[in-house]
């Protein structure tokens, strides 16, 4: 029986192991640097700061290719963002603020504010 556990978890564990490996090392994790101030705001349908930083790290990969930023977003209510970008050469730029004025905010307002960040940080890092 032990002889066929282990045909069975053997190849598993080699097919798994590319796959993580391959999440540790993406290059959009490595480039952007977000942090949530007051996450716990944020409507729970939304994804919380998980999924607003992980919008911003996919917006940079459209947007923004091989530029570095890193981006302060401060949650002022369940539908109003503030965020503070700052380019690899240290440049701030002025706050961006986002807000829905008719519901709370969601992955598809995460996603619109990650696009114009990543746009914002792109244009102001002068490739």
């Amino acid at each position: 029986m032990w002889t066929k556990l282990a045909l069975i978890a053997l190849p598993l564990a080699v097919t798994m192991s590319p796959g993580s490996a391959c999440a540790m090392t993406s290059p959009t994790s490595q480039k952007i640097d977000c942090r949530v101030v007051n996450g716990n705001k944020l409507p729970a349908s939304s994804g919380g700061s998980e999924a607003l930083c992980a919008a911003i790290a996919q917006a940079a990969a459209t947007e923004a290719p091989n530029r570095r930023f890193s981006v302060e977003v401060r949650v002022l209510g369940r539908s109003s963002l503030a965020a503070t970008v700052t380019t690899a050469n240290g440049k701030t730029l002025p706050v961006q603020k986002f807000a829905v004025s008719d519901r709370e905010l969601s992955k598809s307002s995460f996603e619109w504010f990650a696009r114009s960040l990543a746009g914002e940080a792109a244009k102001a890092d002068g490739r």
